[in-house]
């Protein structure tokens, strides 16, 4: 077994001993609202927003982008379970302005195995084992946080699946302080009609 493995399980098992009433926590988040946000390890949703166990849907992807899955997740959170606010929230330094589609796409045409990146650029480990079905996925890049922001608010907002009476807030975390700065321009673009 892993010492990873090891760790979760381990932690798992103090979990459970203190779980106390979280049984009894309802289906539908209790504040009535859901994030999309980056899967980034440095991101905690729960301690960012004051969330608790319960509170609010928090749907994660890599960039927090407005993906097809990210919108089916909020659409059921919506029509399912009665979230009524939605945010949008994406970072700094985040991992996906630094690479594009072409790049991922070479990169897994030659290697499946963990590329390296240094000052020239990113690099793969070792040749064979690739596959060109990368080039059939649209990988969501970011080139500048706020209009990634702002282009996956308007998206949301439009989507035929998303009724008007839901806005849909726009914001950047800041990974050097913790903040939450707003983009006033996806948030106007949220805004109920």
């Amino acid at each position: 077994m892993s010492k990873i493995l090891n760790e979760v399980l381990s932690a798992n098992r103090d979990y459970v001993n203190n779980f106390g009433d979280k049984g009894e926590l309802a289906l539908p988040p209790a504040r009535h609202f859901a994030i999309l946000t980056c899967m980034d390890a440095r991101l905690d949703p729960a301690k960012y927003a004051g969330l608790s166990e319960g509170d609010a849907h928090v749907i994660r992807n890599a960039g927090g982008r407005a993906s097809d899955d990210a919108i089916r997740s909020l659409v059921i959170s919506y029509k399912l379970l009665g979230t009524r606010e939605w945010f949008v929230i994406h970072h700094t330094n985040c991992g996906m302005e630094l690479f594009n589609d072409e790049i991922m796409r070479g990169l897994l045409a030659t290697s499946l195995k963990t590329a390296s990146i240094d000052e020239n650029g990113w690099h793969d480990c070792c040749e064979g084992g690739g596959s060109a079905e990368a080039n059939y996925i649209d990988w969501l890049t970011i080139k500048d946080q706020e209009s990634s922001v702002l282009e996956d608010v308007i998206r949301i907002k439009n989507h035929p699946l998303v009724p008007s009476d839901i806005p849909v807030y726009g914001y950047i975390y800041e990974c050097t302080s913790g903040r939450l700065i707003e983009v006033p321009a996806a948030t106007q673009a949220g805004k109920v009609s």
